[in-house]
């Protein structure tokens, strides 16, 4: 677990609540000002095709919207920047609208299957994609979506924080499901084959 998250978030009433409901509350040094991504982030973040944003209202209401895309759409520029293409949606702009008030954001990250998820810790900014071209091709999944890219996020990771994997229910992509399938299907039309022949 990278420090600066949990420093961020272990606020004055955080830490009451801690002293309340435990008898004591979790002490941490200071941190380093971020926390870089590493490869296991790296990694984990390229494999997923969706992930949750939450960013705040001017009036102080969190709001979380799913992101989804092809395994990879979400980009890792360097250890301290994500980015990723936005695709037309419902044209309510709630995430874009909120940014221009406050830039803090926290990505959701679920790997089901594995039981594993990850928060990430950041300051974003939106752009137009008309005019960054250049950063739309590069954060743009695949060319034949580069015409539904309205908008262009950049987000300066401050940290991340691996959650435990308890209580994760394992659920399965269609894809994953017809991989494990597959191999099963092929076998009973093969037993079916001998069957007639015999």
């Amino acid at each position: 677990m990278a420090g600066r998250f949990l420093e961020s978030y272990f606020t004055p009433e955080v830490l009451a609540a801690q002293a309340r409901y435990y008898g004591h509350a979790q002490r941490i040094s200071p941190q380093a000002e971020r926390d870089p991504l590493g490869a296991e982030e790296t990694e984990f973040i390229a494999r997923r095709d969706s992930f949750y944003m939450a960013t705040v209202t001017s009036d102080g209401w969190p709001y979380m919207q799913h992101r989804g895309g092809p395994a990879g759409f979400l980009k890792v520029i360097d250890s301290q920047r994500l980015g990723f293409a936005d695709f037309r949606g419902n044209r309510q702009l709630l995430s874009t609208g909120n940014l221009a008030s406050s830039d803090r954001v926290l990505l959701f990250l679920m790997d089901y299957p594995r039981r594993e998820r990850l928060k990430i810790l950041g300051h974003a900014r939106v752009l137009d994609v008309r005019e960054h071209h250049d950063l739309a091709d590069r954060l743009t999944p695949s060319p034949d979506l580069r015409g539904k890219v309205e908008r262009l996020f950049l987000i300066d990771v401050i940290s991340f924080d691996w959650n435990c994997s308890q209580y994760i229910s394992p659920r399965y992509s269609e894809d994953q499901v017809r991989q494990v399938i597959e191999p099963l299907r092929a076998r009973i039309e093969e037993l079916e084959r001998i069957l007639k022949k015999a």
